[in-house]
């Protein structure tokens, strides 16, 4: 069932949504060659419990192990950080991450390059953003969650790649995981109807090479199966009369 947030409960989600864009930064500033991904796990999680009240929604979600996803080149989503993963030179890194505040959750995903990536690389976390901002753009009232689905797809695939069709946004709010399901490709005015004070996380996965994907031995990460690379953005908004507003950012942004 689709819920209706309250004010309350989107001003919840924005504050919970402000801590976990903080996290974010700042892993991203600490990615570079030779950081563990257990390492920046660790600045993630205190960082988040240094806020009062905040949690971090991942750890023991479904039993994960840990505070963030990080996921590496053609892994698209789910890798569990470990000391022995090691970032390297050309390397990109996918962080997904979530934040639990007052009962209610937020959800973001970035992509970083590790130093010097190829000009091909750029390219692809360049559109992946543009596919978010496309996804986002459509998410409004009246439309319906395929006008969401096929904006990221239109400008995915007008780039060459193609989205993961087995893995898809979602509802978000005292349950990580809500309805409705928001895939990353769709038909306009299919799907549910887009209303006001709907709370949804947008997160368009983007391969290089095909859509198709596997789940690894470890049971979580999940790669492209050809091996190409992949690339992951998310933002979780909320639907309003006045447009979309972006709840996984700082005040600065």
């Amino acid at each position: 069932m689709v819920t209706i947030k309250s004010t309350r409960e989107i001003e919840t989600m924005a504050s919970a949504g402000r801590v976990l864009a903080g996290a974010l930064a700042l892993v991203a500033e600490n990615v570079k060659p030779g950081v563990s991904t257990e390492q920046l796990d660790d600045l993630a999680e205190e960082f988040i419990l240094s806020h009062p009240g905040a949690r971090p929604s991942f750890k023991g979600l479904y039993d994960f192990p840990k505070s963030l996803c990080t996921s590496i080149n053609n892994e698209v989503v789910h890798g569990i950080p470990s000391s022995a993963r090691v970032l390297v030179d050309g390397d990109i890194l996918s962080v997904d991450c979530g934040v639990c505040l007052g009962g209610l959750h937020a959800d973001s995903a970035t992509t970083i390059p590790v130093g010097e990536v190829a000009d091909a690389t750029k390219q692809l976390l360049q559109v992946t953003r543009e596919s978010l901002d496309a996804g986002i753009g459509a998410a409004v009232v009246g439309n319906h969650v395929g006008d969401i689905g096929h904006a990221v797809r239109q400008v995915a695939e007008a780039a060459g790649y193609s989205v993961v069709r087995d893995l898809v946004g979602h509802g978000i709010g005292t349950s990580f995981h809500e309805e409705p399901q928001v895939p990353n490709y769709g038909e306009p005015k299919r799907g549910p109807r887009l209303v006001a004070g709907m709370t949804i996380a947008i997160e368009p996965m983007v391969n290089a090479g095909a859509h198709e994907i596997k789940t690894l031995a470890d049971k979580w990460t999940i790669v492209t199966s050809d091996g190409s690379l992949s690339a992951h953005f998310e933002h979780t908004v909320v639907i309003e009369d006045g447009g979309t507003r972006i709840l996984t950012q700082s005040s600065q942004s």
